[in-house]
């Protein structure tokens, strides 16, 4: 995408809002404003840089504070006047030290996500291979084990259900869906390959 796509001759100010989203757990992080300086450095550095209406100047989150928000992708409403830009963070997004802008300081981290930031940190973790960890064991093993441990977490799913354990189910359902998703990493797969094919067949 290039500046001239988007239309910051709308406002006054040659402003417009930008939605910042986490890639991983698509959660809102935060809204800021981009003009087409800051649009420009953004693309340029791959970190989310934006215009500061308090201070009137140019700003790149995570300059004072470290947690920089590397940008995945960037794309455009329909009007050309807003973005949405989908990033990497590193660290919490708000300046209170929490993950969104939009939670409450005093409640706890939405799990909301979670799944997709799980799935970022087996891929981490396949990638560096780390000494003493259970994931690294089940990459060491290879498919066959890794397969094994998803058909047995998958049999201890279905006895908890068939007893009507919801606690049990619950537990034993989030070691089937942690070592679906190794297998599906061994396997060069992710959640977006099954959102893909599930919406395939709902069309």
């Amino acid at each position: 995408m290039k500046a001239e796509e988007l239309d910051f001759k709308k406002n006054p100010d040659g402003l417009i809002p930008a939605i910042i989203q986490d890639d991983r757990t698509l959660k809102v992080l935060m809204l800021a404003y981009m003009n087409k300086e800051s649009f420009e450095k953004s693309l340029e550095t791959g970190k989310a840089t934006f215009f500061s209406r308090s201070r009137g100047q140019l700003w790149t989150k995570g300059e004072t504070s470290g947690n920089f928000l590397n940008i995945v992708s960037m794309r455009k409403d329909c009007d050309s006047d807003t973005l949405l830009v989908r990033v990497i963070p590193e660290g919490p997004a708000c300046h209170r030290g929490t993950v969104s802008c939009f939670d409450d300081e005093d409640s706890k981290p939405d799990a909301e996500g979670f799944i997709r930031y799980l799935q970022s940190v087996i891929q981490g973790r396949h990638r560096e291979m780390p000494e003493g960890s259970y994931t690294t064991h089940l990459f060491t093993k290879g498919v066959n084990k890794i397969a094994q441990k998803v058909g047995e977490e998958a049999v201890e799913t279905v006895i908890e259900a068939v007893d009507g354990n919801v606690e049990r189910f619950i537990y034993e359902s989030s070691d089937l869906i942690y070592h679906l998703l190794v297998l599906m990493e061994q396997m060069g797969c992710t959640i977006s390959d099954l959102e893909k094919e599930l919406e395939q067949r709902h069309k």
